[in-house]
């Protein structure tokens, strides 16, 4: 089961990566598209990150999330805070296909968000992070 929670971990580090950069590349398209020509060179090259890393992120989604089942089906998690989170992995599930919905509209010209926003956003998965390490390693109830 150690494997089973290494690959887990890896994952979910790597899923997280792409959750935290992928808003990073919003704000600076947003950034873009208010100082210059949507169809500039700086949006395309945009468009085609965005995109790129987007289509990544999912395989290790999966992975993430796969891995994750598997422990908890092995190990039987139970108590309160094995349902938090599982909340704020069905939060993070949600985040990942909006920040999909984002690349389209995006890839589309149809951005309708200030970098302001995107820098908002951005911080959803720090904190979600941040609360669903606190769960598992404190357990508080």
């Amino acid at each position: 089961m150690l494997w089973v929670k290494s690959l887990h971990i890896i994952f979910v580090t790597s899923w997280f990566a792409g959750l935290f950069y992928l808003p990073r590349l919003f704000v600076n398209h947003a950034m873009v598209l208010n100082n210059a020509d949507p169809n500039s060179d700086a949006s395309d090259r945009l468009k085609l990150m965005e995109q790129k890393l987007y289509r990544f992120m999912l395989p290790l989604a999966l992975l993430a999330l796969g891995f994750g089942l598997w422990l908890w089906l092995g190990f039987g998690f139970k108590g309160a805070w094995m349902h938090a989170k599982l909340t704020l992995v069905a939060v993070l599930i949600g985040y990942h296909f909006h920040c999909g919905k984002i690349v389209k509209d995006f890839s589309l010209d149809k951005n309708r968000h200030s970098h302001i926003w995107y820098r908002w956003f951005n911080e959803i998965p720090v904190l979600v992070l941040s609360a669903i390490v606190i769960l598992v390693v404190v357990k508080p109830f």
